[in-house]
């Protein structure tokens, strides 16, 4: 077990003293990021400070800011049940003594729709920011108070890796932005192994967890069956190396690599045709690439992992290199199996698999969670270089739609014998 799943695993399932620190170096790495929106974002003549374009990918930064305090004190200091943990039942039915708060009309996610985010009247930066300083306290004073059962530490753990995940999508932004983040836990690193594929045999492997496994998100209970057969799987991600010569084969200009709905994409109306994948370029009167990363053209390391990938460039990328991309449980098999072999971390890997519930699934309160998107977006499982080390978790289930490539997606292949889930 490497040092990343460890402490993925404590983030689930280890004690209060580890949750108190963890809630406390989440908010610090919140405000660290946001001081930088705040640093490269400020009022001008034309527009307030911390503007950006109203995008589908993006949230105004002061509403993420205010979004993840009002989430955390929704789910603690104002959910009468937060003992009871997954078994609290709806947001409704927790909140149905509480009094309405002013915030909700705010930063409630679920009500208050993305494109009205930009025209909301929010508190200032610094009100922002005294009041997730009180929110932290009040939480920590709850954590306090709360045994070490799983149901009594069920609504922290949450609230830090909601967080989490919305950290990673301030850094997403930031690039997307062209922002600079110096960070060096946020840099992609090298890949430092041959993309040796490994022979699997055929074998029943069985996708979801039960109870008593720690913190567990509702998309991974229950039970999923699937027959897999035969097959290799590749034991790191692709890196560019091996995916730009797809592109200068003139592989997005050939239809007969994607599907239809990945040539679709590459042809989105009111869009030019995509040319090749996201922040990279052919450098202009040189040899080599060159990637766009926080707002800074650089030689591209062509040894780092093909990232900002779409489903559908991964499935043309396999179709023309006679491979195919792995569904859930042969990534799941392989990773839990192989042990320290298969690397995995570097960039959330795309799967066949579409985003669906196992048998016997049940919501558990944070309704919008995962129920919202089943049969809408595609499965990714591993990490990538932006999240947080104790994200990281052999059974999480990222889900996005197959044509996003802000967030830092890649993949590995696997043989061509026929499997799906």
């Amino acid at each position: 077990m490497n040092s990343f799943e460890w402490q993925g695993l404590q983030a689930r399932g280890l004690d209060s003293a580890w949750l108190a620190q963890a809630l406390q170096a989440a908010r610090a790495d919140t405000l660290q990021t946001f001081a930088r929106y705040v640093a490269a974002l400020p009022a001008t003549a034309t527009q307030p400070a911390l503007q950006v374009p109203l995008q589908a990918e993006f949230n105004p930064p002061l509403w993420e800011l205010g979004h993840i305090g009002w989430f955390q004190t929704l789910w603690l200091a104002r959910n009468p049940r937060w003992r009871l943990g997954s078994m609290a039942g709806s947001m409704a039915s927790s909140m149905a003594h509480e009094a309405t708060d002013p915030a909700d009309a705010l930063y409630d996610s679920s009500r208050v729709p993305h494109a009205s985010r930009w025209q909301l009247a929010l508190p200032t930066a610094e009100q922002t920011q005294a009041e997730l300083s009180a929110q932290l306290t009040q939480t920590l004073a709850l954590l306090a108070q709360a045994d070490t059962s799983d149901a009594q530490q069920y609504f922290f753990r949450l609230a830090l890796l909601h967080e989490d995940m919305h950290h990673e999508a301030a850094l997403y932004m930031a690039q997307s932005l062209g922002l600079l983040i110096t960070d060096a836990r946020w840099q992609p690193q090298r890949l430092m192994r041959a993309r040796d594929a490994v022979e699997l045999v055929a074998t029943d492997w069985r996708l979801g967890q039960g109870a008593g496994h720690g913190f567990v998100f509702d998309n991974e209970l229950g039970h999923c069956d699937v027959n897999l057969p035969a097959s290799a799987i590749d034991l790191r991600v692709v890196s560019w190396a091996e995916y730009l010569p797809f592109v200068e084969a003139g592989g997005y200009a050939q239809p007969q690599w994607w599907s239809e709905a990945g040539w679709a994409w590459l042809q989105e109306d009111g869009q030019p045709p995509h040319q090749a994948p996201r922040y990279v370029r052919k450098q202009l009167g040189a040899d080599g690439w060159q990637v766009q990363r926080w707002g800074q053209w650089q030689h591209l390391d062509t040894a780092l992992a093909a990232c900002h990938l779409s489903a559908f460039e991964a499935e043309a990328w396999c179709a023309w290199s006679g491979r195919r991309l792995p569904n859930e449980a042969e990534w799941e098999r392989a990773a839990q199996t192989l042990g320290s072999s298969f690397h995995w971390g570097q960039v959330w890997e795309w799967t066949s698999s579409n985003f669906l519930p196992f048998e016997g699934f049940e919501p558990h309160p944070y309704l919008d969670y995962s129920a919202p998107w089943f049969g809408q977006r595609r499965v990714l499982r591993g990490a990538s270089f932006l999240t947080q080390p104790r994200m990281r978790h052999l059974h999480y289930r990222n889900f996005f739609a197959p044509g996003r490539t802000d967030m830092a997606g890649g993949f590995r292949s696997c043989s061509l014998q026929a499997a799906s889930t």
